[in-house]
């Protein structure tokens, strides 16, 4: 081999090592979210947008490869299945409020796995005032405390990238960039949050539902575990619907969900008991029932699993 086939050789490797650590990176609770969710329409203008916006998460240490690229969706039975949001599920056990007046929210906020109204908020407190965020300057992607709204609190299965299980709380707020949060805490500390906005009408030829990327969080273990998660796996989507939308249908696996769609977002969540290779499956009707949006259809949407 001479010298300039050496080089080619070298710089090969160099190319896939940075390629394979971006993987890495990209998994762990770093400041950005968790993968780019449109690889071929944002590129990397919205992608740094995104990574702006992200709060601080504490897996730095902890890396799992990711591809970054959205999950799509795929068919499921209804056997196990729970819905979510936006009123709470038969499942969901919220708790007894004596001023439910001063929790505008608790009405709206579907709560799984026994955790109470007052744990959620405990929790979203934690998350705005941990050290993620109390010295963040500026706090960007996060909405003032007092404007978000609880909309999904569910057990975390705790995977190879991640210390053990906890509690995701999702919270959402009407601010002007309709901010959304995603925090995760195992025994009351926080140890993630991801913030970030509503960029739904910046995509280009956006079908009628849109799954927020960070959502991926929610959905699967890490790829490191693929093929061997535990379970049962607690679920969830959350994602913003257009106007003529007004109810979404989610499977996964052997479960599945259905929700309505309030003020052009949604959330649902189900509980998974099988290993999977496909991601949700999700569709979207009108008032009239008519079918107007079918993930499978949606150029933007990767329906398989790493």
């Amino acid at each position: 081999m001479n010298d300039d086939e050496k080089r080619q050789v070298t710089d090969d490797e160099r190319d896939f090592e940075g390629e394979l650590r971006e993987l890495l990176a990209e998994d762990a609770y770093t400041i950005r979210p968790s993968a780019a969710p449109y690889p071929q329409i944002r590129r990397r203008g919205a992608l740094e947008r995104r990574r702006r916006v992200a709060v601080a998460g504490a897996a730095l240490a902890t890396l799992a490869a990711v591809p970054a690229a959205v999950y799509g969706l795929g068919t499921g039975s209804a056997q196990g299945s729970t819905a979510a949001a936006p009123t709470p599920s038969r499942t969901a056990t919220p708790s007894v409020s004596p001023t439910p007046s001063a929790e505008p929210d608790r009405a709206t906020a579907a709560l799984f796995d026994g955790i109470t109204y007052r744990q959620a908020r405990d929790g979203l407190e934690n998350c705005l005032d941990s050290e993620f965020t109390r010295d963040w300057p500026g706090r960007p992607g996060l909405a003032p405390p007092d404007a978000y709204a609880i909309v999904l609190a569910m057990r975390s299965t705790g995977d190879s990238n991640t210390g053990g299980d906890g509690v995701f709380v999702v919270a959402q707020a009407d601010d002007e960039e309709r901010s959304s949060l995603i925090c995760r805490l195992e025994d009351g500390v926080t140890q993630g949050i991801t913030g970030f906005p509503d960029e739904s009408d910046d995509i280009p030829d956006a079908g009628a539902v849109l799954v927020n990327p960070n959502s991926n969080r929610l959905f699967q273990q890490t790829v490191l575990d693929h093929g061997r998660w535990k379970l049962p796996f607690r679920w969830a989507v959350i994602g913003t619907a257009k106007p003529s939308v007004a109810r979404v249908t989610v499977s996964y696996g052997d479960s599945s969900a259905e929700v309505t769609v309030d003020d052009g977002r949604f959330v649902a969540s189900g509980v998974l008991n099988e290993q999977v290779t496909r991601a949700p499956h999700i569709k979207g009707y009108d008032a009239g029932g008519e079918l107007v949006y079918d993930s499978d259809d949606d150029k933007y949407w990767d329906g398989s699993l790493p």
